[in-house]
């Protein structure tokens, strides 16, 4: 069985990190005096060397099709000619001076690590060719989980809520400077991560588990070891949604949500992770599009709002460094102001980095018609200019902002980084129910299974389907396993095509995904399995409240997952080759009254 920190681990370095803050450890300073004094003088020599367009170029972060910097493929030209008037990076670098380049998988900058390198080197390549040579940061949302660009054959983990499960900062740390490490091999050199929202909401449709739980003090310690993992790695960590997205029913993707938190929850609940990022050295920060009446009654966004970017994030809690927005073209923003208009309010507001807007013309243009117009003065272009490039200097960019294939090979997808992912989600691993005790199997014997349930497509495009990875997962485990999808919805003929197979299995195992009161189909599988009489044992593949609108079933186990990593581990805990230890991070609530907990934070299982 594998050793789990206890909680008060945890707390005890949430409790430092809060105590480092509350002593007044000079996260600005500590960052300024990073840069040597030559580094400052050649920031501010580049500052005056450069045009109001290339300094305005600097702060916008974004998108571009393509595997190759010069020459992708004739479909990723036509999208970039049609969204942003250019055939790939290098052009779009020339004509913006831009400072970032945010990698997508569905823009085909992520095929693999080596493609990887070519990409990022020819991304560095164009920002030192084309004016004042500046190299870029290069970004990515590598969260793990549910949101990871990037796939096989570099190194997966479970998502944060499964760090948030196994409750050792030393994990998350750990997780963080391998990811950090390959990133860093393959030229990403700023990752979104950590998520620091407190997901107190059950149906939060956009955070969930990519947040390590509903504790503001678990969820500091954690956020704050994966700050120090990324950036012991040497790349620039995220912070992000500030000022916290975890208690909302809207997706800001879609629509603007409100939250409607006190000034006291707002501080109990929601900046504790941030405060703790910050007492670890955050390199940057991003904004939430979101309403916080009680942090700023404008009706502007968090992201536009001066009282919480800088009256909060810069005032209150001494935050100097890089602020990034969420991405510029998410309906979330673009509610009340135009594209031309959005940039310059979040400037304005405190922000540096502007984010992937939707039309970048528009942008940049509304930006440089500020200056011009004295809206925004050059000094306060120049001031999230001076954040930008220290946090350039820092990273070691204007040394060598190149990687190698070689770097690639030793460092991406390694047996000891793949090993070390899967002791890691091990410990995530949540068993919630075991009626009777069926689960683990007995030792020696060979269940026959039928594995049944959702197929949510792999985040990262390699892996899955979650059916057929747990059932080869079982039956490579001695217990032989058939699949069959039957999906988030199934039909009543896909039912009872599912009972038909569970007949004379020792075992039916059904993964299911985000069951809610709307999701009967889910409910009525359960449901007709349990009646067949075959134990039914239940995995949540994602969110773990699923329990709560079902049927009682032989066992049930939390994965917080369905990638690869989490389904190989929860077929270990249930073969019995490892030991459940995992405790829910968040409260499950009762289906017939929320405000009541079926199962509390902490509830977990053993063998």
């Amino acid at each position: 069985m594998h050793h789990r920190p206890s909680r008060r681990t945890v707390l005890t370095a949430a409790a430092t990190a809060s105590a480092a803050l509350a002593t007044g450890i000079p996260t600005a300073a500590a960052q300024e005096a990073s840069l040597s004094v030559a580094d400052k003088r050649q920031i501010r020599t580049l500052i005056e060397r450069m045009s109001l367009e290339e300094k305005v170029g600097q702060l916008f972060v974004m998108r571009v099709y393509g595997s190759s910097a010069t020459d992708p493929a004739p479909a990723d030209v036509a999208a970039n000619q049609s969204e942003i008037g250019v055939s790939n990076a290098d052009e779009l670098i020339a004509k913006y001076h831009l400072g970032g380049i945010i990698y997508f998988a569905w823009a085909h900058n992520t095929q693999n690590p080596h493609q990887i390198v070519d990409l990022s080197n020819g991304i560095q390549r164009a920002g030192l060719s084309h004016g004042t040579p500046i190299p870029l940061l290069i970004s990515t949302d590598q969260e793990q989980g549910a949101v990871a660009r990037i796939g096989a054959p570099a190194t997966l983990f479970a998502g944060a809520m499964s760090l948030g499960a196994g409750g050792s900062a030393d994990d998350a740390r750990t997780a963080a400077r391998i990811i950090g490490t390959e990133l860093a091999a393959m030229g990403i050199n700023q990752n979104y991560s950590p998520v620091s929202d407190v997901n107190i909401n059950p149906a939060n449709p956009v955070i969930g588990v990519r947040s390590f739980g509903a504790d503001p003090e678990a969820v500091a310690a954690l956020a704050a070891a994966q700050v120090r993992g990324y950036q012991g790695a040497g790349i620039a960590a995220t912070a992000k949604h500030f000022p916290g997205h975890g208690d909302t029913g809207t997706d800001s993707h879609f629509a603007l949500p409100i939250i409607t938190h006190t000034l006291e929850q707002g501080r109990s609940v929601d900046a504790p992770p941030f405060q703790a990022a910050i007492a670890a050295g955050i390199d940057s920060i991003m904004t939430a599009h979101i309403l916080v009446p009680a942090l700023d009654d404008s009706g502007d966004p968090a992201t536009l709002s001066y009282p919480i970017l800088t009256g909060i994030l810069r005032e209150q809690l001494g935050y100097n460094g890089v602020v990034v927005t969420d991405s510029l073209g998410m309906a979330g923003v673009r509610a009340k102001y135009g594209d031309d208009r959005v940039p310059v309010l979040a400037l304005k507001a405190g922000a540096d980095q502007l984010l992937n807007p939707p039309l970048l013309d528009v942008a940049y243009q509304g930006v440089l018609d500020a200056v011009k117009s004295g809206e925004l003065a050059e000094k306060r272009i120049d001031l999230s200019l001076t954040r930008i490039l220290g946090l350039k200097f820092r990273k070691g960019l204007f040394r060598d902002p190149f990687v190698t294939h070689a770097g690639v090979d030793r460092g991406v997808g390694t047996p000891s980084h793949l090993a070390t992912a899967d002791r890691i989600t091990d410990h995530g691993i949540t068993l919630v129910t075991n009626s009777n005790g069926l689960l683990p199997f007995p030792r020696r014997s060979h269940w026959q299974l039928l594995v049944v349930g959702a197929d949510p497509a792999a985040p990262s495009g390699t892996g899955g389907p979650p059916t057929t990875v747990l059932a080869r997962a079982l039956t490579d485990l001695g217990h032989p396993a058939q699949a069959l999808s039957t999906g988030t919805a199934p039909s009543r003929a896909l039912i009872d095509q599912a009972v038909a197979a569970a007949h004379g299995k020792d075992a039916v195992v059904v993964g299911t995904y985000n069951v809610t009161a709307a999701t009967q189909g889910q409910v009525a599988l359960v449901t007709a399995l349990v009646d067949s009489g075959v134990p039914v044992i239940q995995v949540a593949v994602r969110n773990p409240y699923d329990i709560a609108h079902l049927p009682p079933v032989a066992a049930s186990l939390a994965t917080y997952g369905w990638t690869d990593v989490s389904l190989r581990a929860v077929a270990r805990v249930i073969a019995g080759e490892t030991y459940p230890v995992g405790r829910l991070p968040v409260a499950v609530p009762r289906a017939d009254d929320p405000a009541a907990a079926l199962y509390p934070i902490g509830y977990g299982l053993r063998y």
